[in-house]
């Protein structure tokens, strides 16, 4: 797994992480079936990882969820998509939800630099 620290991305990342450990103790049958749901929907089968992935990214930007963007983001380049395939589903994003997705290449640019920065340090 990918690690940034002290930046935007490592921020909402960590809220994702507290908020599923919290409702893992809350309300451990309904997030342990939703795990599940989601290792199954994202394993390989007739699309990739990689490829759901990037579908992810792109539905996370047309609905302007900031800690998808920064979650499949890392997952998706985890999963070998490079930092051009990105963009490209963020544009895709754009071009299905208007100018509102726009804007959310922002966090989209902020966290493939971020990634990118802690790949060269590997």
């Amino acid at each position: 797994m990918v690690s940034v620290k002290n930046s935007d991305v490592d921020v909402k990342l960590g809220e994702i992480e507290a908020l599923l450990e919290k409702l893992g103790k809350e309300h451990p049958k309904e997030i342990s079936a939703f795990s599940r749901f989601l290792r199954e929907t994202l394993d390989n089968k007739a699309l990739t990882t990689r490829e759901k992935e990037l579908i992810a990214l792109a539905l996370g930007i047309s609905a302007g969820c900031e800690w998808c963007i920064y979650l499949h983001t890392r997952k998706a380049l985890e999963a070998g998509a490079k930092p051009e395939e990105l963009m490209e589903a963020g544009l895709v994003a754009v071009l299905m939800a208007g100018g509102p997705a726009l804007m959310h290449l922002i966090p989209l640019t902020k966290a493939i630099e971020a990634f990118r920065k802690e790949h060269e340090k590997e």
